[in-house]
Order: structure tokens, then C-alpha cells, then sequence
């Protein structure tokens, strides 16, 4: 599957700049996992993060779904943190609720599933992580994704 489509640098930047509400599918408790540490990043940056995981009913002190047609909201963007074969089923719940965005993370590739969404018109974005474009385009990008407010390439004395 040719990937070049779905990680075109004009895509992510207006799916990221236009989007407020994210369904992270997938999203775990546990904070070691990164799905957890993206919803708690794009919480903490000012997303609406809801999360999708019928095992939990609170990740991140925020009401679990089951699936994504329980989701009250409209989605901008829903984020996939499952094996790729989950991928298809996905991407028509996405459909259905007609989400602007299906965001596939890192290893999350499957070719039905992105074909799905597509043909659907959704903006489809596979193989990357929304926290690192996130940080790539809006400019805060540190190890533990937060804004430092301070530029670290400033050589000492030079100032």
C-alpha cells in the first residue's frame, strides 16, 4: 500500500488546524501506553478528547464510549489505536457518524479500511502520530510535549 496519499503535510496540517473534537479509539487507562499519553497531550492543548473503549467507562476523567455512534458529540477527528484488522469496522462506524477525519497511528495500516473512509470523504491520515504532527506544526515539540517557551539551538555566548 502506497502511504505517500495519506501523509501529505497540507492534510495533516488542515485536519489538525480545523478539528476540536477527537474520539481516541482505543484509548487506554494505562499511562504507560502511548494512547494515554496522546489524549493526555491533546487534552491538554485544548481538544474536546473523548475517548472509545467499551472496557472503561473514565480514561483521563472523561466518560468511555463503547463505540463511536454512543459518542453524544460530532467528531472532527477520530484516532485509531488498534491492530489494523480492526481498521475497516472503524472506518464505517466513522462513516456513520460522519467524522471529518480518520487518523491511523503508527503501525495502524490497512488498506480496506483506508479505502473505506476515503471513498467516504473523510480526510484519511495513516502511519502517523496525531501528538507528534500536532507538535510538528503548532511548534511544541519537546520529549514530554509541552510548550517550554524557550528556544534551545541558541548557542551560549552569543547572546
Amino acid at each position: 500500500m502506497d502511504l505517500q496519499p495519506y501523509q501529505n503535510p497540507a492534510t495533516i496540517q488542515r485536519v489538525l488546524h480545523s478539528a476540536r473534537t477527537i474520539a481516541i479509539v482505543g484509548l487506554s487507562p494505562n499511562e504507560l501506553r502511548a494512547s494515554y499519553f496522546v489524549g493526555y497531550y491533546l487534552k491538554r492543548h485544548g481538544y474536546q478528547v473523548i475517548p472509545v473503549n467499551p472496557r472503561e467507562s473514565s480514561i483521563l476523567g472523561l466518560t468511555s464510549y463503547a463505540s463511536l455512534a454512543d459518542v453524544p458529540v460530532p467528531i472532527d477527528i477520530v484516532d485509531v489505536f488498534r491492530a489494523p484488522a480492526a481498521l475497516p469496522a472503524i472506518a464505517r462506524e466513522a462513516v456513520a457518524v460522519k467524522a471529518g477525519a480518520l487518523w491511523c497511528q503508527f503501525g495502524v495500516v490497512n488498506e480496506e479500511g483506508t479505502a473505506i473512509a476515503a471513498e467516504a470523504g473523510l480526510a484519511v491520515v495513516v502511519d502517523r502520530c496525531l501528538k507528534i504532527e500536532h507538535a510538528r506544526y503548532v511548534g511544541r515539540m519537546h520529549w514530554l510535549g509541552f510548550n517550554t517557551s524557550r528556544i534551545t539551538s541558541v548557542r551560549s555566548g552569543l547572546q
